[in-house]
């Protein structure tokens, strides 16, 4: 999972949703997730994710995560700013709320 989803997740249940958490009960969440493969923007990851946002015309942002997912050998993003269905550097893209 790439730090990114996790900085996104406090962000938007901490100010964004209509009934948001305290950042304690945010932090307690994100604690929940250090088992995963969490990783981190690096020089090199973002050129990489700067190709594949040429190359598959997506977001940087959304690039950025397809990146961390490709390193962290992940078969499946579940993401709904993506199109559902299509394949991404062999990552298979599912909205999922369809």
């Amino acid at each position: 999972m790439s730090s990114q989803v996790l900085q996104e997740f406090y962000v938007n249940v901490t100010k964004k949703i209509p009934m948001p958490i305290t950042p304690l009960e945010a932090r307690e969440l994100i604690r929940s997730y250090l088992c995963w493969d969490i990783r981190g923007n690096t020089p090199s990851s973002i050129i990489r994710a700067s190709e594949i946002e040429e190359k598959y015309r997506i977001s940087f942002w959304d690039a950025l995560i397809v990146v961390a997912a490709y390193e962290a050998n992940a078969d499946i993003i579940l993401t709904e700013d993506l199109n559902s269905g299509q394949t991404i550097e062999g990552i298979l893209i599912k909205n999922p709320f369809v």
